[in-house]
């Protein structure tokens, strides 16, 4: 639930902004809700009402498709697909051929390894699988939630070498040289796929857009209707996810990303202790330093992966690591309610001034 209404929390945000008279264009809107396990609400605005129809389709199209490319759980070997399921299932017995499109995301992930510091890793699926299937089991009987074994979760993190996931860019085969080896990509795949629908829809003719996929917001344009930027809302991890006052920050842009990591999307609690998706790779634990991190970039891939990289650093690390980063700005939430902004973040900050006039 908190997924999908981080959605219509975006959407609540935008019907908020009142719109200035002799709009130029129409706005139009539509939702969808069969992939990546978020709603993905994508606003435009176009000649007509054929035209965003058109470039609608095609958006639901391409998200379908890489959301059976990215799947960690389920196969489509039916359709010809060769999912990371797949992968997972064969790629330690032989060198797998792939889309290009997913290749493309395993060589940016593997190559980021490094500028991530170790923090984002796609090789971590045998430890990130456990923590899945306890926190499933947990959600289906809370009151028989428990914690993976520290023992089994140290004996999966011996199979996470990212050096073990051999890609080989002539052949577009994927090989896993561990057979205990696991991909999960999780913590970009999302991300990605927001943008190469993004850069779709920037050459076509509906530049002016904002989509949002659950915490990952891509804008394109500016709105065709007078405003200089899009109202992006950072939630409050513990509003109520339906008001339109649960959100400690409107931010304004457009053409870049706002993506956040965050510990109120996917959790379970055992003995009233939440525990959520984004583990440190180092403890084998859900991180405590942050309730989210929000970073605004570019690319909404590059975004995703670093929010999940800064949220699993120390404070002061994870500062140091995005001022060391051009074109990079971040929001940090603490446990405590206080909230941290590098200043290009302020400069687009309601809070701080800014405005979409």
């Amino acid at each position: 639930m908190k997924k999908l209404a981080a959605g219509i929390l975006l959407v609540l945000l935008l019907a908020a902004l009142s719109l200035p008279a002799g709009a130029t264009m129409n706005k139009y809107s539509t939702l969808f809700l069969d992939t990546f396990d978020t709603v993905i609400t994508l606003i435009g605005y176009a000649e007509s009402e054929e035209l965003f129809n058109e470039q609608a389709e095609q958006v639901h199209a391409m998200y379908l498709h890489l959301h059976k490319l990215f799947d960690t759980y389920n196969s489509y070997e039916d359709e010809g697909i060769i999912s990371i399921y797949t992968l997972n299932e064969r790629a330690a017995k032989e060198p797998v051929e792939v889309d290009p499109l997913l290749f493309s995301l395993l060589t940016f992930c593997k190559s980021n390894y490094e500028l991530c510091q170790g923090q984002v890793n796609v090789a971590m699926g045998s430890v990130l699988s456990i923590w899945h299937d306890y926190r499933e089991a947990g959600l289906s009987d809370p009151s028989q939630a428990q914690l993976p074994p520290m023992e089994a979760l140290l004996a999966a993190s011996e199979h996470t070498d990212i050096n073990d996931l051999i890609l080989d860019p002539e052949k577009m085969t994927v090989y896993f040289a561990d057979p205990q080896l696991k991909l999960d990509v999780g913590a970009v795949a999302k991300g990605y796929a927001t943008e190469l629908v993004s850069q779709m829809l920037l050459s076509g003719p509906m530049p002016s857009f904002i989509i949002s996929a659950g915490g990952n917001v891509r804008t394109g344009n500016i709105p065709q209707d007078g405003r200089s930027a899009w109202g992006v809302g950072i939630q409050d991890p513990d509003g109520d996810v339906l008001g339109l006052s649960d959100y400690v920050e409107v931010l304004y842009i457009h053409d870049v990303s706002v993506v956040t990591s965050g510990d109120y999307q996917r959790y379970y609690e055992v003995d009233g202790e939440r525990y959520h998706h984004l583990i440190d790779p180092d403890t084998l634990m859900p991180a405590t330093d942050f309730r989210s991190v929000s970073i605004i970039t570019e690319d909404s891939g590059y975004a995703d992966m670093l929010s999940t990289a800064a949220f699993l650093m120390p404070y002061e690390e994870s500062r140091a690591f995005i001022d060391s980063l051009d074109g990079v700005e971040a929001i940090w939430l603490f446990p405590d309610g206080s909230m941290k902004m590098t200043f290009g973040a302020m400069n687009v900050a309601k809070s701080c001034g800014a405005t979409n006039n």
